[in-house]
């Protein structure tokens, strides 16, 4: 298929944009993936990013960067998704099948998972790590600052910032559905993507 570059100069429809990139985006992740029905779904998940924050872009080369960089970071989360499910199966398989929770509780811990990883991710490291060893595995301020190499007044500093940091993401969620809306992807910047 013929790119329509004269499009460009006018800021393409994402109608113009699936048309020329779409095929090749689906290869792409066709071949990082492996799998032609996870790189269709993902291929879609990108161009509807595209339709719910459009982006401007003035020519073939930085639509198809942009594109590529997004599809890999779904890629990643992709990857990331199914590293969490297969450690909650393999956590459920090595329980008794009498203590199994039932489905909806699996899928709702699951869902709990997902956010938790994303919050741990949005933390610099040592926030995270100092967060999740003082908070979920029950250690002491003075162990968690031996195991970090910190001193006990830092890791009180990192456990308030991803206090704090849960906090104001509840409050954005909390206003957000009270808004009625949902949650809007990350911004582009076609600018960076284009040079």
């Amino acid at each position: 298929m013929a790119l329509n570059t004269a499009d460009y100069a006018s800021s393409p429809t994402v109608e113009t944009l699936y048309g020329d990139h779409h095929a090749w985006l689906l290869g792409w992740l066709a071949r990082r993936l492996g799998d032609a029905a996870d790189a269709a779904d993902l291929a879609h998940d990108a161009f509807v990013r595209l339709l719910v924050k459009p982006c401007r872009f003035d020519s073939v080369p930085a639509a198809r960067s942009y594109l590529r960089t997004m599809a890999g970071g779904l890629c990643v989360d992709l990857w990331r998704r199914r590293g969490i499910e297969q450690a909650w199966l393999d956590t459920l398989a090595a329980q008794p099948e009498a203590v199994a929770p039932s489905v909806e509780h699996q899928s709702i811990v699951l869902e709990a998972l997902y956010e938790i990883d994303t919050l741990l991710r949005s933390l610099p490291p040592k926030v995270a790590q100092a967060f999740v060893m003082a908070a979920a595995c029950g250690m002491t301020y003075p162990e968690v600052a031996k195991e970090l190499g910190v001193s006990v007044r830092m890791v009180a500093k990192y456990v308030a910032r991803a206090t704090l940091h849960c906090l104001h993401l509840e409050l954005g969620q909390t206003a957000e559905t009270a808004a009625g809306g949902d949650p809007m992807p990350s911004g582009c910047d076609p600018v960076s993507v284009a040079r």
